[in-house]
């Protein structure tokens, strides 16, 4: 039976630094909502810094990165929306 695609996990990227404040906010309200991720930290990972400027035109993070679509910044709204969470939803 194949999994339909309303219950597919979603593939998340955050694009970190050690030292970013509004990284640890995205990463804490992720792991708050139940939403596994994969963390990249560009400060350690050349490539993947050269990388998320070539495809997102920016060299700040945090980027976090939903089924291929950028979201530069920690912006809650957008991560709920392409998420599918709905406001005040819990896991």
């Amino acid at each position: 039976m194949t999994t339909p695609a309303a219950t597919r996990p979603h593939r998340v990227l955050v694009f970190t630094t050690p030292t970013c404040p509004w990284c640890n906010r995205a990463k804490a309200y992720l792991r708050s909502r139940g939403v596994p991720f994969r963390e990249v930290d560009v400060s350690r990972d050349p490539a993947a810094a050269r990388d998320l400027v070539r495809r997102t035109g920016q060299m700040g993070v945090p980027v976090i990165e939903i089924d291929g679509r950028p979201i530069v910044g920690f912006d809650q709204a957008q991560i709920d929306r392409l998420l599918g969470l709905g406001a005040g939803a819990t896991h």
